[in-house]
């Protein structure tokens, strides 16, 4: 290897924060990764790691160096990304990661025809609800719905979140429907999204301000939105969900929207990517596609209930509800 790959090792350590994330990032063994640095160090003649048998960071030397690297690296990207967007090309591989249910009911099939178009592409796709590390795990680009609080990462809205609480027609015709949010403290059961805490706390605009009830929840709580929503369908209670997963079950009449005059502040569906990598073609064209396919009225938004268009805002978190 050249000092060009011993940077580019370098700079996977440096993210992964260990020999061994790198290792699996770059493909090769970790004694690869380990001598590499080694001759990297012995070349510029300087210590550009500290070493413990349980942490690996970096020097002052190495941080000076890793600025550089990134930079330097970006900037060969960047040309070989321009030379190739100059002939329509997009190569190489992303690694995107995704909610469980946003990603297998609507970015799955993004991506598909994404790919159909660009045949020299690879994307590998992590469906997950927790919150990636975007750059010490490697990802090139998330979709995450939720606040941002991470200002190192650089946020594209890609369609809005919109809640709603709804419930079957079997368990409304048993415990009678909800007029307003405080009617969910009693009287009625509720399904609870648990990658949220507390998750018994539901949002809702009440006399033109945020309100969190505190709704009651016994029978059902569940990591994954689509458990939650078959629940619902099954009659065991009242839900709260994005309508990217319950528009299907309320349009066919599995599920009747409630509290539909309380909207449900919440943020919008972004796609993110660090704010120290150059955002290369490849990843800027995967935005602009699903920007272009959600939008800001997407398909999800626009099922109707007697007469009433569905849409109440809301939601956090990389799932459900918040």
């Amino acid at each position: 290897m050249g000092l060009f790959e011993d940077m580019t090792v370098f700079a996977a350590v440096v993210e992964a924060r260990s020999f061994t994330g790198a290792a699996a990032r770059l493909g090769v063994a970790k004694s690869v990764v380990s001598r590499r640095m080694a001759d990297l160090e012995a070349r510029l003649g300087v210590s550009l790691f500290h070493r413990t048998t349980r942490r690996l960071s970096v020097t002052e030397s190495g941080a000076a160096f890793h600025e550089r690297t990134v930079r330097i690296l970006a900037d060969v990207a960047e040309a070989q990304d321009s030379l190739r967007s100059l002939q329509g090309e997009l190569v190489g591989k992303l690694r995107v990661g995704a909610p469980m249910s946003f990603g297998t009911l609507h970015l799955a099939a993004a991506i598909a025809e994404f790919l159909g178009s660009h045949p020299g592409l690879e994307i590998e796709l992590d469906l997950n609800d927790r919150r990636v590390e975007l750059v010490s795990e490697g990802f090139d680009l998330a979709i995450r719905i939720g606040n941002l609080p991470d200002s190192t990462l650089i946020a594209r809205k890609l369609a809005p979140c919109r809640q709603m609480a709804c419930a079957s027609p079997d368990y409304l015709a048993r415990h009678g429907t909800p007029a307003t949010p405080h009617d969910l403290a009693s009287g009625h059961t509720c399904l609870l999204y648990t990658n949220i805490t507390p998750s018994d706390h539901w949002p809702f605009m009440i006399g033109g301000q945020e309100r969190s009830v505190t709704v009651r929840g016994r029978r059902l709580g569940a990591n994954n939105g689509d458990v939650l929503r078959d629940a619902a369908i099954a009659g065991l209670g009242v839900v709260m969900l994005p309508s990217f997963i319950a528009w299907e079950a309320v349009a066919r009449g599995d599920l009747v929207v409630v509290l539909a005059a309380f909207e449900c502040p919440g943020p919008p569906i972004n796609a993110i990517w660090p704010s120290s990598r150059h955002l290369s073609a490849k990843v800027r064209a995967l935005v602009d596609f699903l920007a272009a396919r959600y939008g800001a009225d997407p398909c999800w938004d626009r099922v109707r209930t007697g007469g009433l268009e569905v849409n109440a805002t809301g939601g956090t978190g990389d799932g459900v509800s918040g």
